[in-house]
C-alpha cells in the first residue's frame, strides 16, 4: 500500500480534532446533486460568524474516467471565478492539476500541482506561478507502519526557503502516534487510538520553543448508531467543544455545536453553530 501524503501523517488524530465542530460558522447550508449526464453540482451558504453576512458558491464539477480528467469550476458572491482541471495517471501514480483563481479588477492565480505516488513512497510540488513565482514541495516515505515525511518550501525570485517541517508516523492496527516540527521551532505530538467500533479518542500537544508556549488539547468521537454521533474536545486553555451529528434521511445530515470557555462562563465568548447537508 502507498504512503500518505506528508499533510495525512496525523491525519486521523487532525480529523478527530478539527472535523464535524460546527459552532465555527453560526450556520451553513450545502445542496450537492448530480445530474444524469454525470455533472455534480455543489451550492454553499454560510454565515461569517463576525459580521453576519453570507459567504455562498456555486459549484459544477465534470470527470471523464476514460481518459482522468476532472474539470471544475466554481463562483462565488465575492465573485471569484475559480477553474481547476486534473489530468489523472499521465504515466502509473502521476496526477496533474492546474488552478487559476480570478476576481475581475482584483486579483489572479494561477497554481500547478504535480502528485506523483509509488508503493512506498508519495511526493507533491505545489508551484504558484504567479506570485514570486514559488514551490512548495513535500515528501513521504512508508515501510512497516513507519511513514516519515518533509516539507520544503521556495521562493524562486529571491532564493529564499520559506518554510520547512518535518513529521514521523507509525501506525499499528488501531492506533497511531506522530511527531512533528516545523521552521518557526514548533514541535507536536499526537496520539490516536479507535478504542472499539463506535469510540475514537486522541490528544495532541503542541510546543513553540520561540514563546516557551506549551498547548494540549485531546478529543473523543461516540457512534451512537449508525445515523448520529457526537464529539468533544477539551483544549488546556479552558475551551470545551461539543458536536452532534445526526442523518435525518437518506441525503440529509444535520449538525449542532457549541463552543464554551469554562474559565469565562460569565462572559459573552461562547459559540453556537450548525450546519444542515443535502445530497443526492
Amino acid at each position: 500500500m502507498a504512503p500518505v501524503f506528508f499533510s495525512d501523517i496525523s491525519k486521523n488524530v487532525n480529523g478527530l480534532l478539527n472535523r464535524d465542530f460546527y459552532h465555527g460558522t453560526p450556520a451553513s447550508v450545502d445542496v450537492k446533486t448530480t445530474a444524469p449526464n454525470g455533472v455534480a453540482f455543489t451550492a454553499k451558504g454560510k454565515t461569517n460568524p463576525k459580521t453576519g453576512a453570507i459567504a455562498s458558491s456555486v459549484e459544477a464539477k465534470f470527470s471523464d474516467k476514460q481518459t482522468g480528467l476532472t474539470l471544475t469550476q466554481s463562483l462565488n458572491n465575492a465573485s471569484a471565478l475559480e477553474t481547476k482541471v486534473e489530468l489523472a495517471d499521465l504515466t502509473p501514480g502521476l496526477k496533474a492539476e492546474l488552478a487559476t483563481s480570478l476576481i475581475p479588477g482584483s486579483s489572479k492565480a494561477v497554481k500547478l500541482n504535480l502528485n506523483f505516488v509509488q508503493p512506498y513512497f508519495a511526493a507533491r510540488g505545489f508551484f504558484d506561478l504567479l506570485k514570486g513565482p514559488s514551490f512548495v514541495g513535500d515528501l513521504a516515505v512508508a515501510r512497516d507502519g513507519f511513514t516519515a515525511g518533509a516539507e520544503v518550501g521556495y521562493d524562486l525570485t529571491s532564493a529564499v526557503i520559506t518554510k520547512y517541517a518535518a513529521a514521523l508516523g507509525y501506525t499499528a492496527g488501531v492506533y497511531s502516534l506522530t511527531v512533528g516540527a516545523d521552521k518557526n521551532q514548533v514541535f507536536t505530538g499526537s496520539f490516536y487510538q479507535r478504542v472499539s467500533p463506535v469510540l475514537e479518542v486522541g490528544a495532541k500537544s503542541t510546543y513553540a520553543s520561540l514563546t516557551n508556549a506549551n498547548a494540549i488539547e485531546f478529543a473523543t468521537k461516540y457512534d451512537l448508531d449508525a445515523t448520529s454521533s457526537v464529539k468533544a474536545k477539551i483544549q488546556d486553555s479552558g475551551i470545551v467543544d461539543l458536536a452532534y451529528k445526526q442523518d435525518l434521511r437518506k441525503g440529509v445530515t444535520l449538525g449542532v455545536g457549541a463552543s464554551f470557555n469554562a474559565l469565562k462562563l460569565e462572559e459573552p465568548v461562547h459559540k453556537l453553530g450548525w450546519s444542515l447537508s443535502f445530497s443526492a
